[in-house]
């Protein structure tokens, strides 16, 4: 008798290693959003620090973390596994899984 099995393949976790970077994404636009709003929606006069000059590193920051989250999200991985399923030659039951999956490039 032939046995079914079916890959169950669980949600990823955060901080997991199937984790995608969904979040990253968004905390790109959100320093990039605050960045631009620091640098010219605000006026304040102030002596202790650059409003201007935060805007613009919060902005690029946003950039590199959108970009990095990018790259997590569409890098292609996947993984495959075979169940052969059989009787030898004493009648016995046998089961051979394979699983194989592609190389994390990055790392």
């Amino acid at each position: 008798m032939a046995q079914r099995y079916r890959q169950h393949n669980p949600p990823p976790l955060r901080g997991g290693p199937r984790y995608r970077g969904g979040m990253s994404i968004g905390t790109g636009i959100v320093l990039f959003v605050i960045g631009a709003i620091l640098t010219f929606a605000v006026n304040l006069e102030n002596t202790f620090i650059d409003l201007d000059l935060v805007g613009y590193i919060l902005m690029g920051a946003g950039l590199i973390v959108f970009i990095i989250g990018l790259v997590f999200a569409l890098r292609k991985r996947s993984a495959t596994t075979t169940v052969t399923s059989g009787v030898d030659g004493s009648g016995a039951n046998v089961q051979q899984r394979r699983t194989t999956s592609t190389p994390d490039d990055i790392v």
